[in-house]
């Protein structure tokens, strides 16, 4: 498949951005002389913790819903998530006056399901080791009518997402600069594909890098592979955002093309990000969403001299767990 014939280009970006301009938190670029210090060189971060629901899922949400019909609205949406996208549907399922269901695993993180619940969505709460949430979610949609929305394999959700890259790339260009590096957590590949549309439809020379939990490094396997690989993991990771086991389809065929390489962080190396965040940064990062700054404080890659794009992808962490954090790593 050439570049040129790509799910989703710049233009779908463009065009998503739109369709958000009215409703979405424009998240500032925002620097840390600690850290720029540490790392001789210039580093920018993207806070989508700061963005409706505390996370980028609802950039995708709300494009993907905001494109629906009269008569799909009447019956409503579903989707499954362990909790961001889960709050993204939910949020934009209310702005747009519709109803939303969401298949959520029992063990997600508590502010997720409060946050889900409290935006208004029904939750159908399931086990992640005897059932199947894909297989609920059908049965929902084929009895109620209403449109199943994927978290990350859907072109309107990855050209939502895709707004966040285009946001970096314009607010970079007005402050005469362009990234060197842009480094983006992945999970389903659903922000990071988006993402590297927006990033490398403006600038083909700004490299762009995907980052995984070591314990879920499927994107990883897969560019190694030179195709799709699924995992098995043996254990759970503290980042339950980024939980997929195999890149999505859709993702996987823009992500092989543009995305320069991925990166692998320990679970120690994520726990002092969340940590450093709150203490240099003054932001509430949960660990999916921290990754990106875990790569850049183990050093997975030199970024000496360089200007370096790193996203933020979500806050929603539990309090308990961020003090945990906070005491374990008091100077990370």
């Amino acid at each position: 498949m050439t570049k040129k014939s790509l799910p989703i280009c710049l233009a779908d970006v463009e065009a998503a951005s739109k369709r958000l301009e009215p409703v979405v938190v424009r998240t500032p670029l925002v620097s840390s002389i600690e850290l720029d210090s540490r790392l001789q060189a210039n580093i920018f971060f993207k806070p989508e913790n700061l963005q409706h629901i505390g996370a980028f899922k609802f950039r995708g949400a709300y494009n993907r819903l905001v494109q629906l019909s009269d008569c799909e609205r009447k019956n409503g949406v579903v989707a499954f998530s362990s909790g961001n996208h889960a709050q993204g549907i939910a949020y934009a399922a209310r702005l747009l006056e519709m109803e939303a269901t969401i298949v959520m695993p029992s063990d997600a993180p508590e502010v997720k399901k409060k946050g889900t619940a409290a935006l208004g969505a029904t939750i159908r709460l399931y086990d992640r080791e005897t059932e199947s949430r894909e297989e609920i979610a059908l049965d929902i949609a084929s009895k109620t009518g209403a449109v199943l929305v994927p978290a990350f394999d859907d072109l309107d959700v990855m050209a939502g997402q895709g707004t966040c890259g285009l946001e970096v790339m314009t607010d970079a260009g007005m402050g005469g600069w362009h990234p060197d590096l842009v480094l983006s957590p992945c999970g389903g590949g659903g922000l990071l594909s988006g993402l590297a549309t927006a990033v490398k439809g403006l600038s083909p020379q700004t490299q762009v890098y995907g980052v995984e939990p070591e314990l879920y490094n499927d994107h990883f396997l897969s560019k190694n592979a030179g195709r799709r690989v699924r995992i098995e993991p043996s254990k759970k990771t503290r980042c339950d955002s980024l939980m997929a086991t195999i890149p999505g389809e859709l993702t996987w065929l823009i992500n092989r093309e543009l995305v320069d390489n991925f990166l692998l962080v320990s679970e120690r190396d994520v726990a002092r990000a969340v940590s450093f965040a709150a203490r240099y940064l003054k932001l509430v990062v949960e660990p999916g969403g921290a990754v990106a700054l875990a790569a850049l404080l183990a050093e997975k890659i030199s970024v000496k001299d360089k200007k370096v794009v790193v996203i933020l992808s979500g806050g929603n962490i539990d309090p308990s767990e961020l003090s945990g954090y906070l005491k374990g790593y008091p100077d990370p």
